[in-house]
């Protein structure tokens, strides 16, 4: 049985060895076809994605896969400490992270948005 399904893949053997070769092709096209459009992608975006949580720091401007917004306070091995209102820190793991809105200018963005809103401002 093992042989039979074995020399339905490989194809008929036959004089030629040229012909063997050929209904190969197409097993190697569509592994190239997964490598190009699905693997390598794959691998591409998981080692940016590493690369962003390795770069944390405090102050960023983040955006957790839930979807909450926050300021990060402090960053230890595993987790991180987000503010996400006046008084309301949440710790995360660093693996909860989606992305990163603003590196750096999250601070004085925050000092500019707690000072107070003039009626001008608003119309």
């Amino acid at each position: 049985m093992n042989q039979l399904i074995f020399s339905l893949l490989m194809g008929a053997p036959s004089g030629s060895g040229s012909t063997s070769w050929v209904s190969m092709l197409p097993i190697v096209a569509i592994v190239a076809v997964f490598y190009f459009l699905i693997i390598r992608p794959q691998n591409k975006k998981q080692k940016e994605t590493q690369r962003m949580l390795s770069e944390l720091k405090k102050g960023d401007r983040v955006v957790t896969i839930g979807g909450i917004h926050g300021l990060i306070q402090s960053v230890r091995e595993s987790t991180v400490i987000l503010r996400v209102d006046e008084n309301c820190k949440v710790e995360f793991s660093r693996s909860a992270i989606g992305t990163v809105e603003a590196r750096g200018k999250a601070e004085k963005e925050d000092k500019t948005a707690s000072e107070p809103e003039t009626d001008e401002e608003s119309e």
